[in-house]
């Protein structure tokens, strides 16, 4: 059987996830494809190394960066010209979305994984139920010891950023965080890592916290329609995560703090009413500062402030369902405050 690369992008004729029979093909360099389903693409090297990774995107269907790296991946790997050293899997997360040009169609689907897909039934709450289900397959079919399991979850953010390039680093409840994955994350051109504080339904969460996976959100820039895209930056993300899937033990250098900023959650603003504005303009970059005191937004008759000097904006957005969340603030925090391994 001839497996081309375009049958892992089946969403570009296919609607419905869940409709491609899986297929596998064993390629001249001995490395087993095997696609699942619509977007689910797993590369089997005959010798695989101890990492299990995972490179996801789409989960908003209007991120489309991360969706031509994700394919040109999957190309290449078919087309033998990456070769894997480790199990990878790629998933185009939201085929359906993708179809409509939307960032979703019916739910946000990165609210819809650690099981809250159970709480609807829409195609974006069954697909994000495949997906965890993929998952555990594809971390439950490892062998050997010692294994060493990875997810990043690559975006685009709706807004600039003060901080091109960052990542959401999901709450460790209480574990340390690890210097060389910190280092990985600035070999590949990230700036800034943002601390989560509590639990999420975010995909990158449900991986590090169901399998203990080295998972981020990993936003790499602002959303542009296919075909405008500058990819040349992203080259940097491209290159490491490449490295990352094709050599056995990639060397990264000693982490430095000098090289990320670093920031924490200090609040997290859910819209609770019909009647809720931001104050500030559309085209405010993500980690800009206020002025303490400085109102925020106003949600019915609450008034959502500055409360610290320091404090800054990151995923506004005020157009989300109530009772989701509307806006991160966020504070730069020093390396030296984190319980690093």
């Amino acid at each position: 059987m001839e497996l081309e690369w375009s049958d892992f992008l089946k969403w570009t004729r296919e609607t419905q996830p869940g409709s491609v029979s899986e297929q596998t093909l064993t390629l001249e360099n001995e490395v087993t494809v095997e696609i699942w389903d619509s977007g689910v693409m797993v590369a089997h090297p005959p010798k695989p190394g101890s990492k299990d990774i995972i490179l996801s995107c789409a989960v908003h269907g209007d991120e489309t960066a991360p969706i031509e790296m994700v394919r040109d991946i999957a190309h290449d790997i078919i087309a033998g010209d990456l070769v894997p050293a480790h199990r990878v899997m790629l998933l185009i997360a939201n085929p359906d979305a993708i179809n409509n040009g939307t960032r979703f169609v019916d739910e946000n689907m990165n609210r819809l994984f650690s099981g809250a897909h159970a709480n609807g039934n829409t195609a974006e709450h069954k697909r994000a139920q495949k997906l965890e289900y993929y998952v555990q397959r594809f971390y439950d079919e490892a062998t050997g010891t010692k294994r060493q399991r990875f997810h990043y979850d690559l975006h685009t953010a709706i807004r600039d950023s003060m901080h091109e390039k960052f990542a959401v680093h999901p709450f460790t409840h209480g574990k340390p965080y690890k210097k060389n994955e910190l280092s990985f994350l600035n070999h590949c051109g990230i700036e800034a890592v943002l601390l989560s504080q509590s639990a999420t339904t975010t995909f990158s969460y449900f991986s590090a916290e169901q399998f203990e996976a080295n998972a981020f959100t990993v936003e790499l820039g602002k959303v542009k329609p296919f075909g405008e895209n500058d990819m040349s930056r992203f080259a940097s993300a491209d290159k490491g995560l490449r490295e990352l899937i094709n050599q056995h033990d990639l060397q990264l250098p000693e982490f430095d703090a000098n090289q990320l900023k670093i920031y924490e959650v200090t609040r997290v603003i859910d819209r609770q009413h019909e009647d809720f504005q931001l104050h500030f303009p559309t085209d405010v970059a993500n980690f800009t500062p206020f002025e303490q005191g400085y109102v925020l937004a106003t949600d019915g008759e609450t008034e959502h402030c500055i409360e610290t000097a320091g404090e800054r904006i990151v995923f506004p957005n005020a157009k989300v369902k109530i009772g989701q969340r509307a806006l991160l603030l966020v504070a730069e925090i020093p390396a030296s405050r984190l319980k690093l391994v």
